[in-house]
């Protein structure tokens, strides 16, 4: 079934034994938390693998997808400019990296402001043209999306290029202070501390003629650490990997961040 009505979501997924989810990585963290308002232990549901994409999942987000729902997370990529889903797909055996179907779509990685394409290993915006489209075939389409590619032989045995995940748009890269920064920069940061929940949001303003960013973030259900507590340890996160720190860090209870009903949560929210 489609997005959204998760209480009739986990009513089929238990009545009929669902084995896979595919959906966004946020979303199935939403159906985590719907099953346990209803009384449901995530755990417990017959789901053994979700399949996620539409949207970046950094390494804590699918780490904590992994955790709830107790199940393999599988990366996969497309755009519907292209085919829709299936562009490429991480495999079960070694999820490192996702499996572009080489045959199909001819895959680049390129300079963001040169377009020149870069080597392997390279982060740059993803370059793809369909080989075997014929009504509307794509010739060296900018997908706008931020990976790179690799093009040694996977653990499973498959020799098909990789990519990696999607880090970001390169039209979601903000400016700030004269600095580039991509939401997915803070995410990994602040999700992999104990007693944080994989959610938040940035708040960008102009005050005094200056760029202030403000973030929000859930304390985790269980978390042993107080709010405050978890406002100092993030912002000392954030001080220590990334290049600037935030003016405001906010620390609001599991749930207290905003969500649409299938899930998904405006990551950024620019008032200048």
């Amino acid at each position: 079934m489609g997005g959204g009505d998760t209480a009739k979501q986990l009513e089929l997924m238990c009545d009929l034994g669902s084995d896979v989810l595919a959906c966004t990585p946020s979303y199935s963290l939403y159906l985590a938390d719907h099953a346990e308002r209803q009384g449901l232990d995530p755990a417990e549901l017959p789901v053994s693998t979700v399949i996620f994409g539409a949207e970046p999942c950094t390494d804590p987000m699918r780490e904590a997808i992994e955790r709830r729902l107790d199940v393999t997370g599988i990366d996969i990529y497309g755009l519907s400019e292209i085919v829709g889903p299936g562009v490429s797909v991480e495999c079960h055996e070694a999820q490192n990296g996702l499996h572009v179907w080489e045959d199909r779509f001819y895959p680049e990685v390129v300079d963001l402001e040169t377009g020149e394409p870069l080597p392997a290993g390279e982060a740059g915006e993803l370059v793809l043209t369909t080989l075997s489209k014929e009504a509307l075939p794509v010739l060296r389409y900018r997908t706008g999306d931020v990976t790179s590619l690799r093009y040694d032989a996977c653990d499973c045995g498959r020799t098909t290029v990789r990519m990696d995940n999607v880090t970001g748009r390169t039209d979601d890269m903000l400016v700030v202070r004269g600095l580039n920064l991509y939401p997915s920069q803070i995410e990994a940061a602040v999700v992999g501390v104990d007693g944080v929940a994989p959610q938040y949001r940035i708040d960008l303003h102009t005050r005094n003629n200056l760029d202030v960013i403000e973030l929000t973030v859930e304390r985790a259900a269980d978390a042993d650490r107080t709010v405050g507590e978890l406002e100092s340890v993030v912002f000392d996160r954030l001080d220590a990997t990334l290049s600037f720190t935030p003016d405001a860090v906010e620390v609001v209870e599991a749930g207290g961040i905003e969500r649409t009903e299938t899930g998904k949560v405006k990551r950024v929210y620019d008032h200048r």
